[in-house]
């Protein structure tokens, strides 16, 4: 599995896991959300992204966005 593959998962999963906290438990959840979106926004724009340099460690492959 590449880095890309392995970070939209990652993100899809951490979206879906904030909005079921925001709608079960507070609504307070709902930053979580807005910084996972932020950080999107951020890796897009200057290719740095926490998530991909560990997987990177855990042996991923390269992809085209995160190498």
């Amino acid at each position: 599995m590449s880095i890309d593959r392995a970070m939209f998962r990652f993100a899809g999963i951490m979206v879906l896991l904030s909005v079921v906290l925001t709608v079960y438990v507070s609504p307070y959840f709902m930053w979580f959300t807005v910084f996972i979106g932020a950080n999107l926004l951020q890796s897009s724009f200057t290719g740095f992204c926490p998530a991909a340099m560990i997987f990177k460690k855990l042996g991923c492959k390269s992809g085209c966005a995160f190498q």
